[in-house]
């Protein structure tokens, strides 16, 4: 059984997500909070498998609260699943760089809403890299005053996992990074592992991230 947390401000968007989770066998939505700390303390209180939370909400908003429960030890096993409306490519830039897992707008279908939160709970990213890079050079490319951030942990990565790092920023799979260093597809899921540990990065779309705020991967590049 997947626990969830639903955070929104909105009544009725909180009641929409709880009763259409609700209604999958395998979830069971196990609280609910109309601001951001509010959700960080039930969070820390009932320790849910995913968060389903909103961006833009009062006292703490969506941003800080992911980034309060991803770096939180207690919650490690806790995922974030961020709501948008996808027109604010620069908050949903910034939930992915405070831990969410992924980001799902607020129109989907309610079977894609079940499937993230599934998604997420199972590990996964709920976008690709691909997708992550391409929004990410459209919001880099709006604020290039933004001072570039180098991720903790790049000073730790061995020179051949700077390469594996600028590829997967690159949107390049397993098997794509594996052809252009000419290692196995195996070696190229251990060095993308490695260095999402040493990043600590939740994901793949993470280590996109951070490719950029390290500058090993700039826009149209």
């Amino acid at each position: 059984m997947t626990t969830v947390l639903v955070v929104d401000d909105q009544a009725l968007i909180r009641a929409a997500v709880r009763d259409l989770l609700d209604a999958a066998a395998d979830i069971e939505v196990v609280g609910e909070a109309a601001d951001g700390e509010v959700a960080v303390e039930l969070a820390r209180r009932l320790r849910p498998d995913v968060v389903v939370c909103d961006i833009r909400m009062p006292r703490r908003d969506g941003i800080e609260a992911t980034e309060l429960i991803c770096t939180d030890p207690v919650l490690a096993a806790t995922r974030v699943l961020i709501l948008t409306t996808f027109e604010e490519d620069e908050y949903v830039v910034a939930a992915l760089r405070a831990g969410a897992s992924g980001f799902i707008g607020k129109g989907a279908e309610p079977d894609d809403i079940v499937h993230a939160v599934r998604t997420v709970h199972d590990g996964g990213a709920l976008l690709s890299p691909v997708a992550t890079r391409a929004m990410i050079e459209k919001y880099v490319r709006g604020a290039a005053s933004d001072p570039l951030r180098p991720p903790p942990g790049l000073d730790a990565l061995t020179e051949r996992e700077r390469e594996v790092l600028k590829l997967v920023g690159r949107g390049r799979s397993n098997e794509e990074i594996a052809a252009d260093l000419f290692i196995s597809p195996h070696t190229a899921k251990t060095h993308v592992k490695n260095t999402m540990i040493k990043l600590g990065a939740h994901d793949r779309a993470q280590l996109v991230i951070a490719a950029y705020e390290s500058g090993l991967v700039q826009p149209g590049r």
